[in-house]
């Protein structure tokens, strides 16, 4: 066994020995080049050097700031690479968007489903002194109305009268139905047919709901009018009616009613003759109102589409 290994060694010895030999020949020729070449360097070296010197002077600031930028790259993109972590963390946790209802003329944020408010104490609809007409030829007379409010929906408007010879109704306020009688007192044995445009201030919101499931988040909704006597009846939604064509019967259920009710109108579509969405509801009770409350600034205007007037006794177009 000691003989192997004495052998192994020998071998390997001899092998090392062996492959060495071209490396030395190689060194021993290049030996006396490099002698030669590093006398004359030295000597450039040597009459250079005060030139050199301060040249160093001048590089060595630029080159320790170069050093501590380089020092810095690590930590810029190790703060990129926790910024982009985050980033995608927060796109990743946030909820996504939802498409909502986009015809014009414009994205409106609708409740789909409301939360109901508590009324306070109702009180019981009385005849009012105030009142300005009355819906039959006998009875009291009662308060016409004055505003309507669909808190769920963020409709808010006043309600005015139709201008004479009316072409085309108000934007920006709502308006009653006048058809050999006024419908626009609250409390009276007969509807309350209010109707206004399908924009924004206007009855946009019961249009886009209309649209989803066929209205039925609106059904159970308060709509509030105000009268002149300040008073707020409340009234709940229990009829949504779609695609009511523009005849002269559209409004023959609601001309019909013999109790209190709630109409509410706007059109589907932009043209005048277009059909109708028809809003039905019953009344819960009535609220005392301020006078603020029940008297809000008339702010109807004639639309910028309106058509143009052909005559001198027409209104709501434009002249």
């Amino acid at each position: 066994m000691l003989r192997l290994r004495s052998l192994g060694r020998t071998v390997l010895g001899v092998t090392r020995g062996l492959l060495a030999r071209p490396f030395r020949g190689v060194a021993s020729v290049f030996r006396p080049v490099g002698a030669a070449l590093a006398a004359p360097a030295g000597a450039i070296a040597r009459r250079s050097g005060p030139i050199v010197r301060p040249l160093r002077r001048l590089i060595r600031p630029p080159k320790s700031l170069l050093r501590d930028l380089a020092g810095l790259v690590p930590a810029f993109l190790a703060g990129a690479g926790v910024f982009l972590v985050v980033a995608g963390l927060f796109n990743y946790f946030s909820p996504p968007a939802t498409a909502g209802p986009s015809p014009s003329p414009s994205n409106v944020v609708v409740s789909a489903s409301p939360v109901p408010y508590t009324l306070p104490p109702l009180v019981t609809a009385r005849p009012s002194a105030s009142g300005n007409a009355s819906p039959g030829s006998s009875g009291p007379a009662l308060a016409i109305a004055t505003r309507v409010v669909i808190p769920a929906l963020n409709i808010d408007l006043p309600i005015v009268a139709s201008p004479p010879n009316e072409q085309f109704p108000w934007c920006r306020a709502a308006e009653y139905l006048s058809l050999g009688k006024v419908y626009a007192y609250p409390g009276a044995p007969q509807a309350t047919y209010i109707y206004a445009h399908a924009r924004v201030p206007g009855f946009w919101n019961l249009l886009v709901q209309s649209k989803i499931n066929n209205g039925a988040a609106m059904i159970g909704m308060w709509a509030e009018v105000y009268t002149d006597d300040d008073e707020n009846h409340v009234y709940q939604i229990t009829q949504v009616i779609r695609h009511v064509p523009p005849t002269t019967s559209f409004a023959d259920k609601a001309l019909a009613a013999t109790t209190d009710e709630l109409w509410l109108q706007t059109s589907e579509g932009h043209p005048n003759s277009s059909l109708k969405l028809q809003i039905v509801a019953t009344p819960i009770g009535v609220l005392a109102a301020s006078q603020a409350d029940a008297h809000p600034k008339n702010t109807a205007v004639v639309c910028s589409d309106a058509p143009f007037c052909t005559g001198p006794n027409q209104g709501g177009c434009r002249r």
